[in-house]
């Protein structure tokens, strides 16, 4: 297990089969890459769904092994600004491709990043340089492409992958690697990502730095959240009546594992759906949490809000809300 490669890359799918979780989106964009006759495309969807990997795929099976030559890759959180449409971008779009299909590829990463003056210019260079370039647009959220962007291309959305998908790459790189996993481990390692593959696949090569044998406590001491049985173990306490030993286990907690009141917030608003009390009880304490955080956003004192919001589940267990 002496690899020094960062897993993300070493396990990137090689092949449109390679890629999980995202079968419809694969099937279309698959079809429109071997008729050699693909329109721009804007890919939309959250962080580690596969976007950035599937156009490289689309690039490698247009052009082969000179994909390189008639590939050009720019992360627009990088580089936001007018100079970089109107300059790189367009020397590179208006010359022909090397290879029998008929123009080159431009992959804009984080297109959402750009300004708005750099989408125009963006937009006028898409119109012009059709015939020699195609572009591949990447972005978390499609509402700040600009809608004559967005007119132009075929959108694919990516949604946030499955447990069933993570775990397939999870018993991929366990068997090659020759790592022990938990059942329990699967599930925190899930958790922690939020359906963020790439974030999978970087937290397993954390955890495989320190153990061969991979178990839920490691990752959750990895990813420094806090174990669920402490959370629980919080809102017991405060649901009985006991603020004091609440507060006290929460604070504990929270110093213990260097956890912020943000994703103290998250691990509760998770937890509140595993206790024992009515529904009803349950959403009121969801919107008392989204309370919490919203002010923790803005700038308030995380100890005074989690003791606030602590002090909502004594009162729901007294049947006060």
């Amino acid at each position: 297990m002496a690899n020094s490669k960062i897993w993300t890359e070493k396990y990137r799918p090689k092949s449109f089969e390679g890629v999980v979780g995202q079968q419809e989106t694969i099937k279309r964009v698959k079809n429109l890459t071997n008729s050699l006759n693909i329109p721009h495309l804007l890919f939309a969807g959250p962080a580690g769904t596969g976007k950035s990997t599937l156009a490289i795929i689309i690039v490698k099976e247009l052009f082969g092994e000179n994909w390189q030559d008639n590939y050009l890759e720019l992360n627009a959180s990088d580089t936001r600004g007018i100079d970089v449409i109107r300059e790189e971008v367009k020397d590179f779009a208006r010359t022909k491709a090397l290879e029998d299909t008929p123009f080159k590829v431009i992959f804009l990463d984080e297109a959402d990043a750009l300004t708005k003056e750099a989408q125009q210019a963006l937009r006028r260079t898409m119109e012009k340089y059709t015939a020699t370039c195609r572009f591949i647009l990447s972005c978390n959220y499609s509402s700040k492409i600009i809608d004559p962007i967005q007119s132009r291309c075929a959108i694919f959305r990516f949604k946030p992958l499955e447990k069933k998908d993570t775990d397939k790459v999870i018993e991929k790189i366990t068997n090659q690697e020759q790592l022990e996993i938990e059942e329990e481990a699967k599930e925190a390692l899930y958790e922690a990502s939020e359906g963020d593959l790439r974030r999978v696949i970087n937290l397993l090569q954390s955890t495989a730095s320190i153990s061969q044998r991979i178990t839920a406590d490691l990752i959750n001491t990895v990813t420094a959240s806090a174990k669920p049985s402490d959370i629980k173990t919080v809102l017991e306490y405060a649901l009985s009546g006991d603020f004091i030993k609440a507060k006290n286990k929460l604070l504990d907690t929270m110093l213990k594992e260097s956890i912020s009141g943000q994703d103290i917030i998250k691990a509760i608003q998770k937890e509140i759906w595993n206790l024992e009390i009515e529904p009803k009880i349950k959403v009121k304490l969801t919107e008392k949490t989204g309370e919490a955080e919203f002010r923790l956003v803005e700038g308030s004192d995380e100890h005074i809000q989690l003791e606030a919001l602590i002090a909502s589940f004594v009162l729901a267990g007294e049947g006060k809300m």
